[in-house]
């Protein structure tokens, strides 16, 4: 059987293109499950996987629950606001007192950027990265690239604009990555105060203008404006970012051409798109949220198949 080349996904950097191919092609393996009568498999039955959320996420922690679940893994998961974690307890310490209970992989997500690696250093398990900080999500990147091979055929050759804050964004740095490792060309378009100094120097483009980034690509990305990382006003209000940045149906339909529209998530309706544009023909975000299931389903069983 093909294997990952790695025993963690701590981030795309850390993976190649061989490791993408073969996520995709189980994960394809893994829809067709999802939409059966009967929706679970007994692959990982003797496997049991922890969820350490030190971030709130509903999302990403729904979709990973329901991925080991659909796999019939044992699952526990834990939430940082009712931990020992609250009463000065280590990462360390927490996550060896879960291992202490025999769990074979952790999924976790933490606002420090490399809490994922530092964790696969220090701790007998395999690590799912689900976020960390403003560094990577990995997965997130993973099934943005497979909705676009599923929607338009493959990545390679394809035009993918990222729209939004870039520089707070673990979703924009993972989907950078992973196009490029698969020979999509990307920009990123926003304010200037929301770009990374860095970007430019990963072959990115910067774009300030949403128009001419729209009439360029074949997919945009509309990121999150993320409120909750934002500790100063990097623009002045949310209407006036909507008027520069936002995506409305007026917009795409003056486009001479269809393209695809995607957003991570959660919404922010009347912000980063409309909700014309959002239940519109060109969004494929229901289809993200389905084909995360399915990614995390592969990712899992790869990474569960390497533990010995």
């Amino acid at each position: 059987m093909k294997e990952l080349s790695v025993n963690h996904l701590l981030g795309i950097k850390y993976i190649n293109k061989q490791d993408i191919d073969l996520i995709f092609e189980t994960a394809d393996h893994f829809k067709e499950v999802i939409n059966r009568p009967i929706k679970k498999v007994p692959s990982l039955r003797d496997i049991t996987i922890a969820n350490i959320f030190f971030e709130n996420s509903t999302r990403t922690k729904l979709s990973f629950e329901l991925a080991q679940k659909r796999l019939s893994a044992d699952v526990i998961s834990f939430s940082s606001a009712q931990s020992s974690v609250k009463k000065g307890e280590t990462l360390i310490d927490t996550v060896n007192n879960i291992l202490a209970m025999k769990v074979d992989m952790v999924v976790m997500r933490h606002s420090n950027p490399g809490a994922a690696y530092f964790l696969s250093k220090n701790v007998d398990a395999a690590i799912v990265n689900a976020g960390d900080g403003a560094h990577e999500h990995p997965t997130q990147a993973l099934l943005d690239s497979y909705t676009i091979r599923e929607k338009l055929g493959g990545v390679a050759g394809k035009k993918v604009v990222i729209v939004g804050d870039i520089l707070h964004s673990r979703v924009a740095l993972s989907n950078i990555f992973a196009l490029q490792m698969q020979g999509a060309e990307v920009r990123v378009c926003g304010p200037n105060t929301l770009m990374p100094k860095y970007i430019e120097s990963l072959g990115v483009k910067v774009e300030n203008n949403l128009i001419k980034a729209l009439e360029w690509c074949d997919v945009a990305n509309m990121l999150r404006v993320q409120n909750e990382r934002l500790d100063f006003s990097y623009f002045p209000n949310t209407r006036e970012y909507a008027q520069q940045f936002g995506l409305t149906k007026d917009i795409l339909d003056s486009l001479n051409k269809e393209i695809v529209v995607m957003h991570p998530g959660p919404i922010n309706r009347g912000v980063e798109i409309t909700s014309d544009v959002a239940d519109s023909q060109q969004s494929v975000i229901l289809d993200q949220v389905e084909n995360g299931v399915a990614i995390r389903m592969a990712v899992i069983y790869l990474l569960a198949s390497k533990i010995k």
